[in-house]
């Protein structure tokens, strides 16, 4: 699809800012450790791994390098094909980690009403776009986004600043043309990327963000509540 300017365009962040996802990468995350004979990190750094790109933070977790692939296969395996964990929506059935989530209550009637008013709405992840989507497809939120940009199948394209440009190009973002964009996201990653692209971020409060991360980083503003999404917004645009 592209865009017609000039345009506001909204790029949302998946996990913890539509969806409650830490149980199934969390879940995923520990069987990679077990497979290569890493020792599981804490709980605090395992809710860290909700956001960044996981070869980053396997890195980051004292992953060797001769066991990074494997450990983020194992990851991936269990992420995406695997149907071992509870489905927390339908109890009774085995679903793959990226299933193991749940939507936040709230979030479709908030992106409802900002397509309404003629926003463009863009899912912006660093969750590789193949898993990205089924992810999206399952929660119904494909029908109410614009488009789901992610991370590359190839790790050519991994981190947040790489996504939103990836994404831009898709859609024919064109400042110059008077197009206008946020970042909306829940950890430091967002808003790294979205400064590295001359963007505000607006924060959200109901993520994965340890206390102060987001304002530290640069949000322009943290709102607390799903509900606060639609004026928050508009306020922003208005300004």
């Amino acid at each position: 699809m592209t865009l017609e300017h000039p345009q506001r365009v909204m790029l949302l962040d998946l996990d913890g800012t539509l969806t409650k996802s830490d149980p199934g990468i969390i879940a995923c995350v520990i069987k990679a450790f077990e497979a290569v004979g890493v020792p599981v990190p804490d709980d605090a750094a395992l809710q860290r791994f909700i956001g960044p790109a996981i070869f980053e933070s396997m890195r980051l977790n004292h992953i060797p390098e001769d066991k990074l692939e494997e450990a983020v296969h194992v990851y991936r395996h269990y992420y995406g094909d695997a149907a071992v964990f509870d489905d927390p929506n339908n109890p009774g059935q085995k679903v793959p980690g990226r299933l193991y989530n749940t939507l936040y209550a709230g979030i479709p009637e908030q992106l409802g009403e900002l397509r309404k008013q003629g926003y463009y709405l863009a899912v912006a992840t660093c969750k590789p776009e193949y898993q990205a989507k089924p992810v999206c497809d399952h929660f119904h939120l494909t029908e109410l986004v614009d488009g789901v940009y992610g991370a590359s199948e190839d790790n050519s394209r991994v981190d947040k600043e790489s996504v939103i440009r990836y994404a831009f190009d898709r859609i024919g973002f064109d400042p110059e043309q008077g197009d206008r964009a946020l970042m909306v996201g829940d950890r430091w990653t967002d808003v790294d990327g979205a400064k590295a692209c001359g963007l505000d971020c607006l924060g959200c409060g109901w993520g994965y963000a340890e206390p102060n991360e987001l304002v530290e980083h640069g949000a322009y503003r943290v709102i607390d509540h799903v509900g606060e999404l639609d004026a928050a917004v508009n306020e922003y645009f208005a300004a």
